[in-house]
C-alpha cells in the first residue's frame, strides 16, 4: 500500500528510530499553527485529557482486563511449534480446555493497570511486496486468533447450557478481544500510526469493532472517531486518525468518493437522532485539527449484510482527507458539525463499492460490464449456484473446453468399498448429538457449528454421508452440499484466469471441491510423463493447521492430530475435467486453505479435496491458495 504524499504535515512526536522489520518510520513534521484563534477553541490539555481518560477507563472496565507490558507495534505471533503435539484424541478437548483457562483466570481475580495507547504519530513508508506479504501475515494470524476464540467462547457457551448450566449470553466477540489484551497480542498500540497500516488492504472486512481494535484500525468500541487527545499530543492538539460511517447520524451523507460527515455528540442511540447540540471538542475539534493540516483519515463503513453473526460488517474503504468544516441545523433542530472529506486518489477500488457492484450483478444487471465475454454458467447446471465466465481482457474462453466435473470421478475399486473396514454411519434418525458415530469419529465432537463454520482445522473431517441415516439438514453435512455462493472464473493479467466470489465469504466457511478425475499413484505415473494436468494433494501444506489455533493464547493448546490421515499417494487428473477450484491462483499468502473430508466412502487414502476460507473474503475479491511446491504441474492448471 503505498502511503500519501507527507507534504504540509504536523508533527506530534519525536524522531522514531527504524522499525527492526526494516521499515522507515517518518515522523510527522512539523507545522507551526498559523491562526492565532486556534487557541480560542482549543480545550485545556488537562479537560481534554480528563475526558479521553475517562472514556478509556469506561470501555477498559468492559473488558475488564490488563496489559502487563508495553508491547511494539507489532506484535510477533508465536508459533504453533512451541507447542506439544497431542498423541490421541479427547472428547471436547479444545472446549474443555478452555472452559478450564476461563475458571482459573475468575479465581485469580487480580486487577491490572491497563496501559493506553501510545500517543507518539508516525507513518510507515511503503513496504516492499516480502514485507507487505509478512505484515499481512500478521494481521491474519490475529485475526484468526481473535475469530477462532470467538466461536470456541461461543461453543463452550452452548456445551454448558447442554449440560443444564443456564447463563445468560456473553459478548463473545469482547471476550476474545479480552483473552487477547491479556497476552499483549493487540497491535499497532506503541504508535498511533496515520495513514495506511501495512498488512491491512482497502476492502478488508470485519465483524465486530473490537476486531477493529484488535490489530489497530480503529482504537474505539464505540465512538465513532478515534483520535489522540490534545493532552497526550506533542503539540497540544488533538488529531483524529480514523472514523467509523455506520449510518448512525441522520445527517450523514455518503456519496463514495465524497463523504459529508456529522461529529460526535448529542445523539439518542435507541432513535438515532438528536437531543443536543454539538460542541467542537474531543473527536470533533481532532477532526478539524485534523483537516487544517492535511492529515489523512482511515474511513471505515459499517454495512448491513444478510449473512454473518450480527447482521452487519465493517469495511475499511481506505484514505480520506476532510477539506471543510461547518455547522450546521440539522434534521432534528440541533446544531450539528460537518465535515466534507475527500478520498485520496491513486488507491484501490473501495470495499464498499465492491458490495454494491456484486449486488448489482446478482441481480442481473451487466451494464457496468460493456465490453466483455460472459457465460452465466460453466457448469451448465451441475452446481446449486451458477459459475459464471467473464473475459474483459481478450477472446479466450479456455474454461469451456473442459468438461466440468462438480464431483471427483473416482475408479470404481474404491468405491466398491464403501463402508470401509468394519466403519459403517450413524444411526441418528433425528438430530445428531455428541454421542454420534460421526463424533467420535472426529474425536468426539463436531467439525461445524450451527452455521456451519468450520472451528478447527483437522488432518481429516468426516461428515456424515451416504451410509448415515441422519437428516439431510444435519449439521454435519456442511462441503458435500456443494458450493453456495455465485463464483465467477475471469480472465486476469497477474494470473490468467482467477476466481472470485460475488458474495461475501465468512471465514471458515465452506466455498468448493478440488475436484476433476482421481488416478492412483501408478496410473499418475504413467499419465504425468504424457504431461497431463496433475492436482497432487500431498502438495498442499498443512494451512488447516492456523484455522483454530489459540496457541497464542493458551500455551497448552494442542493442534488436533486426529482422525488418522496417511500419505496421500492419490492424483487429481484435470487435463479433461475440472472445475470451478482448478482455477485458484497460487499465494504464499492465501485467503483459502485445503481441508480433507470424508463422507460417501471411508477410504482414508481417498479423501474429498475441500477448500474453506482462512479470512473474511470480500465480494470480487480474487481467492487464492497454497499450493505448496510450485512447479510445472501447478502452471499447467491454468493453461
Amino acid at each position: 500500500m503505498a502511503s500519501p504524499s507527507s507534504s504540509s504535515l504536523l508533527s506530534l512526536g519525536s524522531i522514531a528510530e527504524p522499525l527492526e522489520t526494516s521499515l522507515l518510520i517518518s515522523p510527522i513534521p512539523h507545522k507551526p499553527n498559523p491562526d492565532p484563534d486556534s487557541e480560542r477553541i482549543s480545550l485545556s490539555p488537562a479537560t481534554d485529557d480528563e475526558i479521553f481518560l475517562a472514556e478509556y477507563r469506561r470501555l477498559a472496565r468492559i473488558f475488564a482486563t490488563g496489559c502487563t507490558e508495553r508491547f511494539p507495534i507489532f506484535i510477533p505471533i508465536g508459533s504453533s511449534s512451541s507447542t506439544s503435539a497431542v498423541a490421541a484424541p479427547d472428547a471436547h478437548l479444545a472446549s474443555l480446555q478452555f472452559a478450564s483457562c476461563m475458571v482459573v483466570k475468575k479465581k485469580k481475580k487480580k486487577k491490572k493497570q491497563k496501559k493506553d495507547r501510545s500517543a507518539e504519530m508516525v507513518r510507515i513508508s511503503s513496504p516492499s511486496e516480502q514485507e507487505q506479504i509478512n505484515f499481512r501475515d500478521i494481521i491474519r494470524r490475529a485475526r484468526t486468533t481473535f475469530e477462532s476464540l470467538r466461536l470456541l467462547i461461543i461453543q463452550d457457551e452452548v456445551r454448558r447450557e447442554s449440560l443444564g448450566v443456564l447463563e445468560k449470553r456473553s459478548r463473545a466477540d469482547l471476550k476474545a478481544a479480552a483473552f487477547m489484551s491479556k497476552r499483549g497480542l493487540w497491535l499497532n498500540r506503541d504508535k498511533r500510526i496515520i495513514g495506511s497500516i501495512p498488512g491491512i488492504c482497502i476492502g478488508d472486512v470485519y465483524f465486530f469493532r473490537a476486531e477493529l481494535c484488535v490489530i489497530g484500525l480503529h482504537g474505539h468500541l464505540q465512538a465513532g472517531i478515534d483520535y489522540v487527545s490534545a493532552g497526550r499530543s506533542s503539540s497540544g492538539e488533538p488529531i483524529a486518525t480514523s472514523i467509523i460511517v455506520s449510518g448512525g447520524y441522520e445527517d450523514d451523507e455518503d456519496r463514495g468518493d465524497v463523504l459529508i460527515y456529522t461529529g460526535h455528540g448529542g445523539l439518542n442511540r435507541n432513535q438515532h437522532k438528536m437531543y443536543a447540540s454539538q460542541k467542537l471538542e474531543g473527536g470533533n475539534l481532532a477532526l478539524e485539527r485534523s483537516m487544517k493540516y492535511g492529515i489523512e483519515i482511515r474511513v471505515i463503513r459499517g454495512m448491513k449484510i444478510n449473512n454473518g453473526p450480527n447482521g452487519m460488517v465493517y469495511v475499511y474503504d481506505g484514505l480520506y482527507r476532510a477539506v471543510n468544516c461547518w455547522t450546521d441545523i440539522g434534521k432534528s433542530g440541533f446544531e450539528v458539525y460537518k465535515y466534507k472529506l475527500l478520498r485520496i486518489e491513486g488507491q484501490e477500488e473501495m470495499g464498499s463499492a465492491m458490495f454494491k457492484l456484486a449486488a448489482s450483478l446478482k441481480l442481473g444487471s451487466l451494464s457496468v460490464r460493456k465490453s466483455f465475454y460472459f457465460c452465466n454458467d460453466i457448469s451448465m447446471g451441475r452446481e446449486s449456484f451458477p459459475v459464471s465466465l467473464y473475459n474483459d481482457l481478450d477472446d479466450d474462453k479456455d474454461p469451456l473446453q473442459f468438461q466440468y466435473s462438480h464431483h471427483p470421478i473416482y475408479p470404481p475399486a474404491i468405491l466398491e468399498k464403501v463402508h470401509g473396514d468394519g466403519i459403517h454411519g450413524c444411526e441418528c434418525e433425528t438430530k445428531c448429538s455428541a454421542e454420534c458415530y460421526c463424533a467420535t469419529l472426529n474425536g468426539g465432537e463436531f467439525a461445524y457449528d450451527a452455521s456451519g463454520v468450520l472451528l478447527r482445522g483437522k488432518p481429516l473431517i468426516y461428515e456424515c454421508g451416504t451410509a448415515c441415516r441422519c437428516q439431510l439438514n444435519c449439521p454435519n453435512r456442511v462441503s458435500q452440499k456443494g458450493i453456495r455462493r455465485r463464483l465467477e472464473v475471469f480472465r486476469s493479467n497477474e494470473t490468467e484466469w482467477g476466481v472470485r466470489s460475488w458474495d461475501f465469504i465468512q471465514a471458515g466457511t465452506f466455498i468448493c471441491e478440488f475436484s476433476g478425475i482421481v488416478l492412483t499413484k501408478q496410473q499418475a505415473e504413467l499419465l504425468s510423463v504424457a504431461s497431463r494436468s496433475l492436482v497432487q494433494p500431498n502438495r498442499f501444506p498443512r494451512r488447516w493447521v492456523e484455522w483454530g489455533d489459540i496457541s497464542d493464547v493458551f500455551s497448552d493448546y494442542m493442534p488436533s492430530t486426529y482422525p488418522y490421515l496417511p500419505e496421500l499417494n492419490f492424483s487429481l487428473d484435470v487435463s479433461r475435467a475440472r472445475n470451478v477450484a482448478c482455477y485458484f491462483s497460487h499465494s504464499c499468502s492465501p485467503n483459502v486453505f485445503m481441508q480433507f473430508v470424508l463422507y460417501d466412502h471411508y477410504n482414508l487414502s481417498y479423501p474429498h479435496l475441500m477448500v474453506f476460507a482462512l479470512e473474511n473474503i470480500p465480494p470480487l475479491r480474487e481467492l487464492s491458495i497454497d499450493y505448496g511446491v510450485i512447479d510445472e504441474w501447478s502452471s499447467k492448471l491454468t493453461v
